[in-house]
């Protein structure tokens, strides 16, 4: 008993240290928002502003949505700790209090949502933030608002009165984490439906907030990760809207890990889930949103003591990690790397080819080979079409 209560100290200490630290709340309307049934603080949308290191910042800016079946709000685990780990790689993080069920139903925390969109844009200069480069991130439940926001999107207001209203809503970036996207059906997860639109909604807007029925070409770029294992909210969730994106020719990448529940957060007792949040790092590095990047299209042919390297790959490797590095498959000498994923323009990179053997019936390499070579070649490209031949020995 004494060892509980130890223990129970301890985390509560723990507890008021945390609160102690958080970022103050910014109001979402300083004055009243619309719907506000009240003055509590369950009545006030707000966001708190997590903020990178000047000297490791990137410009990226992600509105984070805290899961919680629209009944609650997750906020430590699919919020305060997600914005601190964006952080650490430069990004910066603005967890959403959006209102919610009993008191509130669609389309409150949508509008909540949109409207944080464009609070982090109208004030991209003061979070030292790029507005072409505000992304929304959200899990569970959470994740169905972000897919909403990604699918139910305007301009703004370009007369308003209100610098916020004049902002467009439209994320330049999804992340959705084990989303809810469907709300009814087989694999719709109903309880999220029910507190968000009540036991008994119009059939049409139902359907309108189904989200893999809303993703058009104008859907932003999508990350989704979801578990396999996941029995409170089907994987299929996630499968459909990707294919959704796919269909749409939206560019979007899924990542469904074999095990782990609902609700993992970033899941640091799973070395393989605990992975998730690395692959979102590479992806917005590999799409541009970790630095303000113009690409080139590349293209030309390599040779390995004078003959076309028969089966092989080139990257181009920019200096600044924070900017994608452009790779391209060789076949009989030829490469070409499109400009949609091309290299960055006006910054050194460093050249890396590999050897991946032959393509007939007989191996002739144990292994790939970085050819040596290659690595202290640095080049630079400009805007548009650019032609790189490669010629280089084996010795």
């Amino acid at each position: 008993m004494r060892i509980s209560y130890f223990l129970a100290a301890l985390l509560a200490a723990a507890s008021s240290l945390n609160a102690a630290d958080l970022p103050e709340r910014t109001l979402l309307w300083p004055d009243k928002a619309p719907h506000a049934e009240g003055e509590d603080e369950s009545d006030q949308p707000a966001i708190r502003v997590y903020l990178p290191e000047k000297d490791i910042a990137t410009g990226a800016g992600v509105v984070i949505c805290p899961g919680g079946g629209y009944g609650i709000l997750a906020t430590d685990h699919e919020g305060h700790q997600v914005a601190k780990w964006l952080n650490r790689i430069g990004v910066a993080g603005f967890v959403l209090r959006y209102r919610h069920a009993p008191k509130y139903r669609h389309p409150v925390p949508m509008e909540d949502a949109q409207r944080a969109v464009r609070h982090v844009r109208a004030n991209a200069e003061k979070y030292g933030v790029a507005t072409n480069r505000v992304g929304i991130l959200g899990f569970s439940a959470g994740g169905h608002l972000a897919s909403t926001v990604a699918t139910h999107f305007d301009k703004g207001n370009a007369t308003a009165e209100n610098a916020i209203d004049r902002q467009s809503c439209r994320p330049d970036f999804a992340v959705l984490c084990y989303p809810v996207i469907n709300l009814a059906g087989e694999y719709g997860h109903t309880g999220s439906g029910r507190n968000l639109l009540g036991p008994n909604p119009d059939e049409k807007l139902l359907k309108s907030l189904c989200n893999e029925t809303q993703v058009t070409s104008e859907t932003p770029p999508t990350f989704l990760f979801h578990t396999a294992e996941d029995g409170g909210v089907p994987v299929r969730n996630s499968i459909e809207f990707f294919l959704a994106c796919q269909r749409h020719k939206v560019p979007s990448e899924l990542h469904v890990y074999q095990d782990g529940p609902h609700g993992v957060g970033l899941s640091p007792a799973d070395p393989a889930v605990f992975g998730w949040k690395d692959r979102l790092a590479d992806w917005m590095r590999a799409s541009g949103f970790l630095a303000e990047v113009t690409r080139a299209e590349v293209s030309g042919k390599i040779t390995l003591d004078g003959k076309p390297l028969r089966w092989g790959m080139v990257a181009f490797v920019p200096d600044d990690g924070n900017k994608p590095r452009a790779w391209a498959m060789v076949s009989r000498g030829d490469y070409s790397i499109p400009q949609k994923r091309g290299a960055p323009t006006g910054t050194t990179c460093r050249v890396e080819i590999y050897d991946l053997g032959s393509v007939e019936p007989q191996p002739t390499k144990d292994d790939f080979e970085l050819l040596r070579k290659s690595s202290s070649l640095v080049v630079q490209f400009g805007e548009g079409k650019n032609e790189m031949n490669l010629d280089l020995t084996s010795d």
